[in-house]
């Protein structure tokens, strides 16, 4: 398995910070990669070495998500499990949950670790976590502390200080929108009415006072508001709604339903069977419109959702930046046929937007968050105050012109990670035909592609002996990240380089029988080349296949 680029930087950051402090935290956002990294650094620390590591997480399927990622990226390191499940320390690195490990007599039997990572980080500074790396420390005062997080920053202020001394590297969301590997959000900031109310509710030490943005916002006409603005937005999108309390998510569901919408609710007080049939229910389609209290703020994604609804101001921008991300993934179109997405819509009917504007933090290892109001403009028509990277007014329609630098540099970024992407890949991408509609990388054991139909883009991705799969529709990023990332899963280091040395050899007489005629005379022709070439020829129709089968769906699920 290979890194992308820039996981390969922040794996190489992360070590040297190690070495030089003893600890170090990694900032990584959804779709990073954070596990596969966490997973590199952690090999990369211990292999061909006789030291041991722990690896930390707070509940049980991620305990089993790192375990499954860590042998994919380290196949030769043995692993074990401290869970409630197993309890043994026999592997090499052994997977822990906090709540099972920090038990007392659990805690005792905890080894000499020369390596201690600790996952979604910024639980960190809480005591159970404390007391685990303080009984760490005590076995080996050489233990190395290793965290990563996508939101170091937490909600209750407290600092990471007290673990780690400092930041080894951060990718930042705007990065993985730009590469592709999540789809961009459209915000829409709108007051229906209550902005005022909302801009004085009390703040408590947790969060803004939940009471007081009940009282403004759960009324009849607030919520029958927010479904209008709703349909005329995002009508069509699996959506995700983030409420005050209980009983305003209960309005707010029955006020969709009342429009004729599917909606369901889940809250903490649900007890867990019914929690995960909603959620089930709402994977499968069956539902359109699920609303949460503070349930799903972290640790749940379903990709086809492309709406976030905010119904509730956020003190915090972590908490803000968790909202939002359930929306930004991008779709897997063999997990969801007939589903494409482009971007996601945030309808915001709170403060959160205008208090804390982009999506990006600066991590503050002391515990401070900024209170400070993001930067605004005025629309000039209705003078209704937006973000400063708005480009659509939501309140009149108004739109920027084009030469703004706001809306400018974002198309920038877009196009120079994309060729950044070709330019540092692992693999050669051959424009197969010369008209950049059809391009292929080949590995040993793997190849992608990404193709352009009708407007749309497809990555196809195959291995050896087995059919090829469609990875993604949709942009060209989106889709070039995909056909990347697939070749990256199935290829090691020391067969992509394999593949590289035939980019100046020339095609074997094997290859030339099996080319078009003229293809014989073409004696710039490279044996790499020749490869992508047989690669779309033998699997052209299988290619097309994909392709056509992937409007169909779409078509009949916009029908």
């Amino acid at each position: 398995m290979l890194l992308r680029p820039r996981q390969k930087v922040f794996v190489e950051r992360s070590l040297r910070a190690l070495d030089k402090y003893d600890n170090t935290l990694g900032v990584a956002p959804t779709a990073a990669g954070k596990t596969i990294m966490l997973s590199a650094v952690t090999g990369e620390r211990i292999g061909k070495t006789k030291a041991k590591a722990g690896v930390l997480a707070h509940r049980d399927e991620l305990t089993e998500q790192n375990r499954s990622k860590f042998a994919r990226v380290n196949p030769a390191i043995s692993t074990s499990q401290v869970d409630a499940r197993e309890k043994s320390w026999k592997g090499q690195v052994t997977f822990a949950m906090v709540q099972t490990l920090v038990r007392p007599a659990n805690l005792e039997q905890l080894p000499q670790l020369d390596l201690l990572v600790i996952d979604e980080a910024h639980h960190a500074a809480a005591t159970s976590y404390r007391r685990i790396i303080d009984q760490a420390l005590t076995r080996n005062p050489a233990c190395k502390i290793y965290g990563v997080t996508a939101t170091p920053n937490r909600g209750d202020r407290k600092g990471l200080r007290p673990v780690f001394s400092n930041v080894a590297d951060q990718i930042r969301i705007g990065e993985l929108i730009a590469s592709g590997h999540l789809v961009p959000p459209r915000t829409f900031v709108l007051d229906v009415g209550v902005q005022d109310e909302l801009s004085r509710v009390r703040r408590t030490a947790e969060d803004f006072d939940m009471s007081e943005v009940d009282a403004i916002m759960n009324q009849t006409p607030v919520t029958e508001a927010v479904v209008r603005h709703w349909r005329e937005k995002a009508g069509d999108r699996q959506t995700v709604v983030f409420c005050s309390t209980v009983d305003h998510a209960r309005n707010v569901t029955e006020s969709f339903r009342a429009a004729g919408i599917a909606a369901s609710l889940v809250h903490g007080e649900m007890g867990d069977s019914a929690r995960k049939q909603t959620l089930a229910t709402y994977a499968a389609g069956d539902l359109q419109v699920l609303v949460n209290v503070a349930v799903l703020t972290e640790g749940w994604d379903d990709p086809p959702t492309s709406c976030v609804v905010l119904l509730r101001p956020s003190s915090f921008k972590s908490t803000m930046i968790q909202m939002v991300g359930r929306g930004l993934r991008t779709v897997n179109p063999e997990e969801h046929p007939g589903i494409i997405k482009t971007d996601c819509i945030v309808l915001d009917f709170g403060t959160s937007t205008l208090l804390h504007g982009s999506l990006e933090q600066d991590v503050d290892l002391d515990g401070r968050e900024s209170d400070g109001e993001a930067p605004t403009k005025v629309c000039p028509d209705c003078e209704a105050v937006v973000p400063l990277a708005t480009v659509e007014c939501p309140l009149c329609g108004h739109v920027w012109a084009r030469d703004e630098g706001a809306d400018r540099a974002p198309l920038t970024d877009f196009i120079m990670s994309e060729i950044d992407l070709l330019k540092r890949s692992s693999f050669r991408w051959c424009d197969l035909f010369g008209d950049d509609a059809a391009l292929i990388a080949n590995g040993f054991s793997a190849w992608g592609g990404i193709f352009f139909l009708n407007g749309r883009w497809y990555a196809i991705g195959g291995l050896q002996r087995q059919p090829a799969r469609l990875l993604a529709i949709g942009e060209r990023t989106v889709c070039l990240a995909a056909a990347d990332d697939w070749l990256n899963e199935h290829e090691t280091e020391k067969s992509a380089h394999k593949s590289r040395s035939w980019l100046k050899a020339p095609p074997t007489d094997k290859q030339l029988a099996h080319l078009p005629p003229r293809y014989r005379q073409d004696y710039g022709l490279t044996r790499y080349q020749a490869s992508a070439l047989l690669t779309f020829r033998f699997n052209q129709g299988a290619i097309r296949r994909l392709v056509f089968s992937a409007q169909d769906d779409s078509m009949a699920r916009a029908a």
